[in-house]
């Protein structure tokens, strides 16, 4: 006889590029290489200034709990990006450190909104938004988008989408990389002002962007959430680092909320990531490999039959329309990881109801691993 088991956890979708990854891992297993186009996670370690701080901090420091908030510190460092980053004056009090942006999420979404509420998403759009909405019995709502408004949110969506209690925008965004402009952000964050609705602005990718100027809801709003994360510019996704920006009135209820679930941000990390700002030139070299890529595949797989893609305007992956070929996403990138070796994400992750007909590709790898996908894509398609 079994236990009583939630309907919550049944209700939530699975994380579609980790069964990718899952069954990449077994290819591999068998003796199989595998290129990793699949995930978006840096294949370079933390930076060097990060790594020297981590190994002085094991030397000197307890790791014990430390104060849910963050060290102090941290948020300091972190509100002096924003003065450095976006030239906004930013206090320190309203800067959380979390356990990533995956850890970030949640306490915004429980500290914003109540069982029931609705809050807007741009389809396609990162899964777990809508997954983690959905185990706090909260209900996602689609804004269908497409390449005319650059795969994001526009007022003119919001007006036709029902009562709405939030809205999420993404720039850069996972999976498009096409980012909002400050005029678009500045009117997102009116309207939401004006309807009551809280705005939480995923700015992850912020620091790895090709065309155009990034902006910050911090810039155009003070009632916004921003979420942000050491895993990507910094390349730091192991560490389980990142940060929420918050209106004061948020504060308190957040830090409940993390003495509650999770004491405390790893110490260690904290220590880490405060050298990691240190680390720029480092960093930025990455983000030059990751457009060399970028270019590379867009140059390249034109030749088999990959050539419809949403602009990537920032962060580090092509959303690739692949109608032509296939009306199934995921069977398509079956057989292009049995076949070829090749990894790549089916669009139904990102989209239930169109993305049968897209796939994601990630060039955060190194620039000789989008060679020999290139490569081996070419050979596949000539079979």
């Amino acid at each position: 006889m079994s236990g009583k088991l939630s309907r919550r956890g049944g209700a939530v979708d699975p994380f579609i590029v980790m069964d990718v990854m899952a069954a990449a891992a077994e290819k591999e297993a068998a003796g199989d290489t595998v290129i990793h186009l699949e995930v978006g996670q840096p294949s370079t370690p933390a930076p060097k200034a990060a790594l020297a701080a981590a190994h002085a901090a094991l030397d000197s420091d307890k790791i014990g709990y430390v104060a849910a908030l963050g060290i102090p510190p941290l948020r300091e460092r972190i509100a002096r990006y924003y003065r450095e980053t976006y030239g906004v004056d930013v206090s320190a009090d309203r800067v959380i450190v979390t356990t990533g942006s995956s850890g970030g999420f949640p306490l915004a979404f429980l500290a914003s909104f109540d069982a029931g509420d609705r809050i807007a998403l741009a389809a396609p759009g990162y899964p777990a938004y809508r997954n983690i909405l959905t185990a706090l019995n909260l209900e996602a709502v689609d804004l269908p988008t497409s390449a005319a408004d650059r795969f994001q949110p526009t007022v003119a969506a919001l007006e036709k989408a029902g009562r709405i209690d939030g809205l999420i925008v993404a720039s850069p965004s996972n999976p498009t990389g096409t980012m909002v402009g400050h005029g678009e952000m500045k009117a997102l964050a009116e309207w939401c002002d004006r309807k009551g609705v809280r705005l939480i602005s995923d700015e992850i990718y912020h620091g790895i962007v090709y065309e155009g100027d990034t902006v910050s809801a911090v810039e155009v709003s003070d009632s916004a959430i921003v979420v942000n994360s050491f895993s990507k510019y910094f390349s730091m996704t192991g560490w389980r680092i990142g940060w929420l920006l918050v209106p004061q009135d948020l504060v308190r209820p957040i830090e409940r909320l993390t003495q509650n679930f999770f004491i405390s941000v790893p110490t260690l990390s904290q220590h880490a990531a405060l050298a990691a700002f240190d680390g720029k030139d480092e960093l930025d070299g990455h983000v030059r490999r990751y457009r060399a890529n970028r270019d590379l595949l867009l140059s390249g797989l034109p030749a088999v039959g990959l050539d419809r893609f949403a602009p990537a305007e920032g962060a580090f992956y092509l959303y690739c329309d692949v109608a032509h070929l296939t009306n199934d996403s995921r069977e398509f990138c079956r057989q292009m990881l049995r076949e070829a070796g090749v990894a790549t994400t089916p669009g139904v992750d990102f989209d239930r109801a169109r993305g049968a007909g897209t796939l994601r590709i990630s060039f955060a790898g190194s620039t000789a691993e989008m060679e020999e996908a290139v490569r081996r894509l070419r050979a596949w398609r000539r079979l």
